[in-house]
């Protein structure tokens, strides 16, 4: 096998923290529904700290959680408002996990390519059972060609592997225990809703918003999004209108902070 140089290395995309990480969508709800909107981010993660919120016997443990927090929702600060918004206003728990979900395959490439790349040509072809060697051999060759943040060894690919089936079927994208599948596609409308408010912000275009991957995280065809935006349109959730290649789309809100007090007021 060809060595990969140091400089293919240092544009890597995929790192292995996934499997410290998890889905952590209990974790996460804990400390969301405990965020404090009034004091700085180091006041509530020292707060987070010194009360033991999360119960844990160990502190790397602690800090493990947390520092994937950081990277998944404290990146955006308009993100981590929606998100405790939505978790103190009791927002339905299976649409928040699809929220949570969203946010985190964003911020780890790793779990967003598994996804787009490796599932959902599955699913496309009608396919619903996942072989999980196959799937590590796709990791193999991913490692190979360099889009790692160094070499794994077997034994990293395997713990990597299985530390991504296991958040995918913690939310909700594969089930099974031993044996994964793909189950079957499940996006609650208030969650389409949240997550078509916030790539507008990125692509301001009714029309091109239709075709942006991010949609594949949820098996969503360019006919799928349009579904849903018709039945969130029906359901006041926003407007949307479209007439041939031109598409229209607003929200009654101007900030996701202001949208997500929309959603969990309904």
């Amino acid at each position: 096998m060809e060595k990969v140089s140091e400089r293919q290395w240092s544009t890597a995309l995929y790192t292995s923290k996934i499997i410290k990480a998890g889905a952590l969508i209990g974790d996460t709800k804990t400390l969301l529904s405990h965020w404090d909107v009034h004091s700085t981010v180091a006041e509530n993660i020292d707060r987070i700290r010194r009360d033991n919120l999360f119960g844990k016997a160990s502190r790397s443990r602690v800090e493990d959680i947390l520092a994937i927090f950081r990277q998944r929702y404290l990146v955006e600060d308009a993100v981590l408002k929606a998100l405790v918004i939505l978790v103190q206003g009791r927002f339905s728990p299976a649409a928040t996990t699809q929220i949570l979900y969203f946010h985190a395959a964003r911020a780890d490439r790793l779990l967003h390519d598994a996804v787009t790349e490796l599932l959902v040509p599955l699913h496309t072809r009608g396919l619903v059972d996942l072989n999980v060697q196959e799937f590590q051999r796709s990791l193999t060759t991913w490692v190979a060609e360099g889009k790692t943040t160094g070499h794994w060894s077997a034994n990293t690919i395997t713990r990597v592997a299985r530390g991504s089936l296991a958040a995918l079927r913690d939310f909700g994208v594969l089930q099974g225990v031993i044996k994964k599948k793909i189950s079957p596609a499940f996006l609650p409308i208030e969650a389409f809703a949240y997550i078509a408010f916030y790539l507008k912000q990125y692509q301001p275009s009714g029309a091109r918003l239709l075709e942006l991957p991010d949609w594949k995280l949820f098996f969503l065809s360019r006919e799928g999004v349009e579904r849903c935006l018709f039945e969130a349109h029906q359901l006041g959730l926003l407007e949307y209108h479209a007439a041939g290649s031109v598409a229209r789309l607003t929200f009654p809100a101007h900030s996701l902070e202001e949208y997500a007090s929309v959603l969990a007021q309904r």
